[in-house]
């Protein structure tokens, strides 16, 4: 496909769903004068007759989610007057993290100053730092033990937590900035920090730590566009070799170094079509080895094989649940179920890959869909 006929394309999906947003929030809306609505209106992706990659499953709010699922009897008045929700629900997600056996679900709240813990096994809602406000939670990670790593901004560090919220220790350094997305690479003994830093900072790093809290060295050749080089880094992830992935959030990309921190290669630029990025922040990777990348500024997700190939997005702004407006983080379980930070609509969107496989990673390279053949190990 050419560039002109790419784009067009790409900017004729986002007409179609911004139509299909304002027609499913009509509907929505005036559901909420009566019992709600007879079914529920689940979005998928792509759209029939394709076959569904990405279902919507539903939306995390807090406590009443633990017995049921309010997802679409939730009063969308609070999403269209910007009202924000009570302190017994999420404000302004930051960071999610998955426990192994994907039973519970950790979330910083960047307003309400802590950490919440959705326990799916014991059906219960917890705030696990009612005891301390965190300074400016952002990014959230699980060591081996569950021990819970939150990056306090404001802080300028790591709070070490049990799964109860029982402080351990606290990591710092005086190089730290302003920190925001961090990684745990747990057969390396290695933490990965992303320093956001300041735009008259001369750098913009991803600082590396050891689990004692020690740093032992950094990511990024300094600040600038060039490859391996950082223009606000914002959040991290790891896959199973230990190469780590950086959202380069300003220059529109992210970026994959192996174990050693030597760059290997760049996924996305910027601009308004497919594989490309307005503000990139939360990164995971499926069980297939796909990367996902939260798009803030288009309020998407998009997914990219290894070869750097676009797959598809998912999401798109709107207040509907399945949309989406600034999102942030994102996590990954086990099962592919996946947890979107929505942090404008104050609310978690989980979402399930499905009718998917090894082969559906890779593209034929006569038609440009996923193959159906496996490829070769």
């Amino acid at each position: 496909m050419s560039e002109n006929r790419h784009n067009a394309a790409n900017n004729a999906a986002r007409r179609l769903a911004g139509i299909l947003s304002a027609g499913l929030l009509l509907l929505l809306a005036g559901c909420t004068t009566t019992q709600g609505p007879e079914k529920n209106i689940k979005l998928v992706w792509p759209g029939p007759p394709l076959p569904t990659r990405i279902k919507f499953v539903r939306s995390l709010f807090g406590e009443k989610d633990m017995v049921s699922d309010d997802t679409f009897k939730t009063d969308l008045v609070q999403f269209l007057t910007g009202k924000k929700p009570p302190e017994n629900r999420i404000t302004e997600p930051m960071g999610i993290a998955v426990s192994d056996d994907g039973q519970r679900v950790y979330v910083s709240d960047f307003v309400q100053l802590c950490v919440f813990k959705f326990d799916f096994a014991k059906k219960t809602f917890t705030k696990i730092t009612k005891d301390k406000q965190l300074e400016r939670p952002a990014g959230i990670a699980l060591d081996a033990a569950e021990n819970v790593y939150v990056v306090e901004s404001d802080k300028k560090g790591i709070a070490v937590l049990s799964p109860e919220g029982k402080e351990i220790r606290f990591i710092t350094d005086p190089s730290i900035a302003r920190p925001t997305g961090i990684a745990i690479d747990r057969a390396r003994g290695r933490i990965y920090l992303a320093d956001t830093s300041h735009s008259k900072a001369t750098e913009h790093t991803v600082k590396i730590f050891d689990m004692q809290g020690k740093l032992i060295g950094h990511l990024g050749k300094g600040k600038g566009s060039d490859p391996g080089q950082f223009l606000f880094p914002t959040y991290v992830t790891l896959d199973p070799q230990g190469d780590v992935y950086v959202a380069d959030t300003l220059n529109s990309r992210v970026q994959e170094f192996d174990p050693e921190g030597k760059y290997l290669k760049s996924y996305g630029e910027r601009g308004n079509s497919w594989g490309m990025f307005d503000k990139p922040k939360g990164v995971a990777l499926d069980s297939y080895g796909n990367l996902y990348v939260v798009d803030s500024g288009w309020s998407n997700i998009q997914i990219f094989n290894q070869k750097k190939q676009i797959l598809m997005f998912f999401g798109g702004r709107g207040p509907i649940p399945g949309m989406l407006r600034n999102p942030t983080s994102i996590a990954i379980d086990k099962n592919n179920k996946i947890y979107v930070g929505d942090f404008l609509n104050h609310r978690i969107e989980v979402y399930q890959l499905e009718n998917t496989d090894a082969a559906d990673s890779f593209l034929n390279p006569t038609t440009g869909k996923p193959s159906a053949v496996k490829p070769k190990t």
